[in-house]
């Protein structure tokens, strides 16, 4: 597995993680038993970095990749997440990143993966109401107490990252980014690589319109939160299947998947970025793997730029109550 350091953290990671959002919530047809067999899977294949959140099926995310991580020898660098609250039955309750909840959360997610230190503990979502330097100050707490090795912002705005790297160094950065999520290129982008800060791409398949596999909305179950995305929905489904086209037309000539184009694409955009793409079953996993075996040459860059340039994509990224809780 080739291995790719998070800025000048000294965390290093197989060049592909894994998002395990879906084995547990949001996306429909899970199969808990699929999804163990996946992360097992994909420990032997050498991927070492598994990313899970204390929100993700209320807490059962985290139990899930625990249960598959104590039952392996070998060293596994576990990144969740804490800020966006849910209650018991899954509602909403806004995002806190007061100190005392950040230990609070810090000592749950403790319990429930069933690991003494976690690799990469990232505040999920700012907190508008709570200044990032009291945040990342109890963040840096449970550094000192050896409950975590390395903290992570996500979705936070170049100002905010400048401020929470001042309180504690800031290892990785998780944000959506894809041939369809290029909005970081402008200003976030550089300033992690100003600071020396890991960029860590979510999504980076577009919840899996990229791949090609989605052709009509009744492709998701009706329980998907996908169809509550502007970019599924109306119009802009179409413009965006046609954006997909245009990869496949690539493929073709490269003799890979969409899939495997699309993350070979992020792969090339620098070797400080380390793509997590989310599945909860086998085979999709192994087909992402051979996205590292992809060359893209400078005029394959240029073709697929000029195919879904910057800002192609039809509609936000989410529906307008998510989009206020990014950037800040």
């Amino acid at each position: 597995m080739k291995t790719r350091k998070l800025g000048n953290s000294g965390l290093e990671v197989s060049a592909l993680g894994l998002g395990c959002m879906g084995m547990s919530d949001f996306y429909a047809r899970r199969d808990e038993a699929e999804s163990v067999a996946t992360l097992h899977r994909a420990l032997d294949l050498g991927v070492n970095f598994l990313d899970t959140a204390d929100m993700y099926g209320v807490g059962c995310n985290e139990e899930l990749v625990g249960r598959v991580v104590r039952e392996r020898s070998e060293y596994v660098i576990v990144a969740t997440k804490f800020g966006n609250v849910r209650g018991p039955d899954g509602s909403f309750l806004g995002v806190n990143g007061r100190p005392e909840y950040v230990r609070q959360a810090c000592e749950a997610s403790l319990k429930r993966i069933g690991i003494e230190v976690i690799d990469l503990y990232y505040q999920h979502r700012v907190d508008p109401n709570t200044p990032i330097e009291d945040t990342v100050g109890a963040m840096a707490e449970l550094v000192r107490e050896g409950k975590v090795r390395h903290l992570g912002l996500s979705e936070a705005a170049p100002e905010t990252i400048r401020r929470a790297h001042a309180v504690h160094p800031i290892a990785a950065l998780q944000t959506e980014y894809s041939l369809w999520s290029r909005d970081p290129e402008d200003v976030i982008l550089p300033t992690v690589r100003e600071l020396g800060i890991g960029f860590v791409p979510y999504s980076p398949l577009g919840r899996g319109f990229l791949t090609g596999q989605i052709q009509r909305p009744e492709d998701l179950a009706a329980d998907d939160y996908r169809r509550t995305s502007p970019r599924f929905q109306g119009e802009n489904f179409q413009k965006n299947l046609d954006l997909v086209a245009q990869i496949q037309a690539i493929t073709a000539d490269k003799g890979c998947t969409p899939a495997q184009l699309a993350l070979g694409w992020v792969l090339a955009q620098g070797e400080d970025i380390v793509p997590i793409p989310g599945t909860k079953r086998r085979k999709y996993l192994e087909e992402n793997l051979g996205a590292l075996e992809v060359v893209l040459t400078p005029e394959d860059l240029s073709r697929i730029d000029a195919a879904l340039p910057a800002g192609a994509a039809a509609g936000t990224r989410y529906a307008a109550p998510q989009m206020q809780a990014l950037n800040r």
